[in-house]
């Protein structure tokens, strides 16, 4: 960790060192020659830091090394930070100045900067100077002492790769007796192996097998491996364990037949030795712990494989890298290895823990027993670790000891269990290590967001822009990097809606980033305000987190608070926040209070100049923001979800010049937004938009988005009152605004005439690649002319809206997922609907027509008016130039009390599911055997009819 923090600390330094030469700012007086000694010793330590990260493991010296050179560059981080800070609030101060920009309305305010602030705020511009230029210089001496310390401590500079942590050998021997679950996986793998019809193009088969370090890939290709069934259908068979490095002289080596081993160390004549020996055999190649992800090296070996091989050969690649797979690939063919069920889990602890023990013996720890196995979450290597280990414990208190105990603390299982993990680990770059340590401040099980995730990173300066990459970009990268290495799993992905991605952090893995950082990250959780709290680490503490409490513990030291970067709440029924505990959390960059019960922030927020991402969602009580939350100027994420009694957010929201996302969705009494909004340039991310028709100067009017090119993701607009200046639609450029995913037109309000609302509907024309719209309660009576041009729309949801017809949606070519609700002026669903002619249906045309080619899913939703829905009379598909919806998976038609027949072109679908609820009519005429409708949906393998 003290790698990735040294790195971004040498970016701050050298973007302080440009704004010095350039004399960008002049803040400090003679302070340039401290920032570059300072420099200078970072980077002297950082070439060392490989091998200090490597031996801090076994030598604690070098722990509290590390310890020490953490602890100064964080100081030096909050000194740059505030820096950072007051060229920011000049920045501000300027724009109002000048009026430029202005970012409050004719109005010059003061901004309010905190006095404990050494570099700036209500005291002699000269007096900081010298103050800031103190603390450097004390600094740089802490720090020349630990960089002379590096030569005590025999610390060496060594390449990444020149020394690994040791790896475990494998070999092709397995103990059948100590392998369970893996009955369904040995099949399937067996089943590529001698399948003799593969479709692949290629001539050898690579076979991928995924997952996390001690779930059992390696055991499982054993398993397979000595098959009798494997053995036999090969002529040859060969195991190499891989590991890294990478070396092809020695695999090419290790498959050569014995006889021909070449004794040249040239790749040349090992790899014509290697081709010799195979050439023309059908051969099992297993490729145990593969981590490179080096095309160039595969494809030295793979070539010469695939030239000699005989039909039918195959390889097994077993890695924790999805990477690897694509490097060879090999992405169809990939197997994800999960846990073990609970039951095989236990079942392995029994077999190793109770061996030769008496029955009534095992019996009485049985009980302990399955609480130690579900610490284990289904991972083999820990069953069987915790097992051998407790074979050795005699008494109950010994059993009942190590269920109680942190997993990390038991010993013997940190060496077994954490070494396949500190592998994974160590072979992340320095910033995404970082990244998996921050995940330690959640608690177990718990559902990670990947947008959160990122912003929460960002938050912590744990992502730094790489060329064109945005920041969040880079936090994307690091994401999937730990997905790949499987250090996330149960992933979970909206088929449509591609913004969000959720997981979870296997309990172990979390064990693990939590042993790495049990000094800096704590988690405490609180039954009631009688909990008294233990001591705690006061100044290695910089992650907190609180569950289940009604409020801050008491008892808490204010020291615990000084240093802390992150205060979050889980399950907590907090109602108040102390101001004395803001003034305490002076170096504070995340604050996450959603799901209390708070009313209102205490005025000193504003206080938290390095603050940049507050989440206050789900508090509903939560009624007004503080104008002071204008003075946090690095702010970046504010989350106001579901913050239904929050009225207004602060004039002074125009001043948080760093602002990229802030979401207030589901803010039901938000009326409309400050008119400083629209100056935010930086704004990526405004889920919800509230406009008003008034001619208030200080509300954001819809024409303000237009200066918000940034914005990207999900955007509802909520229009609300009646308009005088409909035109000012046009002026939100939403055409411009090109990485809008989602964009929801709500225009709701009962005081706008029909005639504005067709008119912005119509103004409010999005970019051609939008990929999901929702119109709620459009009143026109036909279609905005824009719809039709959004030619990758893939879902579409119209609600509301008062048009007696549908639009021709079955010509837009990658619509997946459509949704028709509370359309009570719909009487008719028909070939308008498909898109096409009435006459057309009857014509032959020597172009083959597909409509709705992508639709999967439909939805008809309380349309009480809809009497028939018609396809194509008397359409008869094989004698039919048009398909339709030939991807249609679900259909489901909800509370339509009037509807009675279904479209022909249903009987011949691929539907899968069809649901009819509260349809009563129609729910008669699909009756089984009997129903007129019947014969149009018989085929369907899933129908559920309700009547009520």
């Amino acid at each position: 960790m003290a790698e990735a923090l040294i790195l971004m600390l040498l970016e701050k330094l050298a973007s302080v060192t440009i704004q010095l030469t350039e004399k960008k700012v002049r803040l400090v007086l003679d302070v340039e020659k401290e920032v570059e000694e300072f420099t200078g010793n970072l980077e002297a330590i950082q070439a060392v830091l490989e091998d200090a990260e490597q031996k801090q493991v076994k030598d604690a010296s070098v722990r509290n090394w590390l310890d020490k050179l953490k602890e100064v560059s964080f100081k030096m981080d909050d000194v740059l930070d505030e820096w950072n800070t007051e060229i920011l609030r000049q920045k501000v101060e300027n724009q109002e100045t000048h009026n430029e920009t202005a970012l409050v309305t004719k109005k010059k305010v003061w901004i309010s900067i905190p006095s404990h602030c050494f570099c700036f705020g209500q005291v002699s511009r000269v007096s900081l100077r010298r103050d800031i230029a103190l603390i450097i210089k004390d600094l740089n001496d802490k720090l020349t002492v630990i960089a002379n310390q590096r030569q005590a401590y025999n610390l060496q500079s060594i390449e990444r790769s020149a020394e690994q942590p040791e790896r475990n050998k494998s070999s092709s021997f397995v103990d059948i007796s100590k392998v369970f679950g893996r009955d369904n996986e040995k099949d399937i793998l067996i089943s590529r192996l001698l399948s003799e019809n593969s479709q692949e193009e290629r001539a050898l088969l690579v076979i991928p097998i995924i997952g996390m370090g001690g779930v059992g890939k390696t055991t499982l290709t054993q398993l397979v491996y000595n098959d009798e069934n494997v053995k036999s259908h090969f002529e040859m068979r060969i195991w190499v364990c891989v590991s890294d490095p990478f070396d092809e002289i020695k695999i090419a080596k290790a498959i050569t037949d014995g006889n021909g081993v070449s004794n040249s160390d040239e790749l040349e004549a090992v790899l014509q030795c290697m081709s010799k020996s195979i050439e023309g055999k059908k051969f099992l190649l297993v490729l145990d712990d593969v981590w490179t992800q080096n095309h160039t090296k595969w494809e030295q070996l793979e070539l010469p494989l695939m030239k000699n091989c005989g039909k039918g050969s195959r390889i097994i690649v077993t890695t924790r890298k999805e990477e690897v797979a694509i490097m060879m690939g090999a992405t169809p063919q990939m197997m994800h290895l999960n846990q073990l069920s609970m039951q095989n889990c236990l079942s392995l602890f029994n077999h190793i823990a109770f061996l030769d023990r008496k029955e009534d013996v095992s019996t009485v720890f049985r009980a302990i027993g399955e609480g130690i196995v579900k610490k284990c979450k289904g991972l083999p290597l820990a069953a069987k670790t915790l097992a051998s280990l407790m074979r050795y414990r005699k008494t109950m208190k010994e059993w009942q000891d190590v269920l109680d105990c942190k997993i990390w603390d038991i010993e013997g299982f940190e060496q077994q269990v954490f070494q396949p993990l500190f592998l994974s680990y160590h072979d992340l770059a320095p910033a995404v290590r970082r990244c998996l340590l921050y995940c330690a401040t959640f608690p177990k099980d718990y559902v990670f967001d990947k947008n959160i995730l990122i912003e929460l990173w960002m938050s912590q300066d744990y992502l730094h822009s790489r060329g064109n990459h945005e920041k969040e970009v880079v936090g994307q990268i690091f994401f999937d990097n730990l997905v790949m290495r499987s250090f996330f799993q149960d992933l979970v992905d909206d088929e449509f809606d591609k913004l969000t991605m959720r997981c979870k952090m296997h309990d172990i893995v979390h064990d693990f980033v939590q042993s790495l950082t049990e000094k800096e990250c704590v988690i405490m959780e609180l039954s009631g305000a009688s909990d008294k709290t233990e001591p705690l680490v006061s100044n290695k503490l910089r992650h907190f987190t609180l569950m289940s409490a009604p409020e801050f513990p008491s008892s808490m030291p204010s020291q615990n608070y000084k240093n802390l970067r992150t205060l979050t709440t889980f399950n907590c029924k907090i109602s108040a926040i102390d101001s004395k505990l803001i003034s305490e959390l002076r170096c504070l960059r995340t604050l996450n209070l959603c799901h209390n019960g708070l009313q209102e922030l205490p005025e000193n927020i504003g206080d938290l100049l390095h603050l940049r991402y507050l989440d206050l969602s789900f508090n509903r009580s939560l009624k007004k923001l503080p104008t002071t939350l204008g003075n946090l100027f690095n702010l970046q994420t504010l989350r106001l979800l579901r913050c239904r009694a929050l009225k207004e957010l602060p004039k002074s929201m125009g001043k948080l010049i760093s602002l990229r996302h802030l979401y207030i969705q589901f803010c039901d009494q938000l009326k409309y937004l400050p008119k400083g909004i629209g100056r935010l340039t930086s704004l990526q991310t405004l889920d919800m938009c509230p406009v008003y028709g008034s001619e208030d100067d200080e509300a954001f009017k819809l024409g303000d988005l237009g200066s918000l090119d940034q914005l990207q993701g999900a955007l509802t607009i909520k229009v609300l009152g009646d308009w005088k200046h409909a035109n000012e639609a046009e002026n939100a450029r939403l055409w411009n605004k090109k990485q809008l995913f989602y964009l929801g037109v709500d225009t709701s309000d009962d005081n706008m005439s029909r005639k504005s609302n067709v008119k912005i509907l119509n103004l409010l024309r999005p970019h051609q690649d939008l990929n999901s719209l929702e119109i709620s309660v459009y009143n026109g009576t036909t279609w905005p002319h824009w719809i039709m041009s959004l030619y990758n729309l893939r879902v579409l949801s119209l609600d509301s809206c008062e048009c007696e017809f549908l639009p021709p949606l079955g010509k837009l070519p990658f619509l997946e997922k459509l949704s028709v609700s509370y359309m009570a002026r719909l009487k008719k669903v028909g070939v308008e609907f498909l898109g096409i002619e009435e006459a057309q249906t009857s014509m032959k045309s020597s172009k083959r027509t597909v409509l709705f080619p992508k639709l999967k899913q439909l939805l008809f939703w309380r349309l009480v008016e809809l009497e028939e829905w018609n396809g194509m009379e008397g359409w008869k598909e094989e004698d039919s130039d048009i398909t339709i919806m030939p991807c249609l998976s679900s259909l489901r038609i909800m509370d339509c009390s009037n509807l009675r027949l279904l479209p022909d072109f249903l009987q011949r679908s691929q539907l899968q599911s069809l649901e009819i609820i509260g349809s009563w009519i129609l729910a008669r005429c699909c009756e089984e055997g009997r129903g007129r409708e019947w014969p149009k949906i018989s085929h369907i393998r899933n129908i559920k009819v309700e009547y009520h």
